[in-house]
């Protein structure tokens, strides 16, 4: 492997502790479907929907979920 290449694949690692306040600052959404069926005859039917986020990114900014004051 040639001098080059290691300093990509050394760039392009990142840590799980980064991907992972990565996922949960800007929130990823997982979806799947899976089917059993015999002859086309559906049998079994799973849908799969995850939103992964933090709680600070769902609700926005703090000031906007504070109630407005008696001014």
């Amino acid at each position: 492997m040639s001098r080059a290449t290691r300093e990509v694949d050394d760039e392009r690692r990142v840590s799980l502790v980064d991907l992972l306040d990565r996922v949960l600052a800007g929130g990823v959404v997982i979806s799947g479907d899976i089917k059993l069926a015999i002859a086309d005859v559906d049998l079994v039917q799973i849908s799969l929907r995850a939103l992964i986020s933090s709680i600070s990114t769902l609700s926005g900014p703090l000031h906007a979920m504070e109630a407005p004051g008696d001014d």
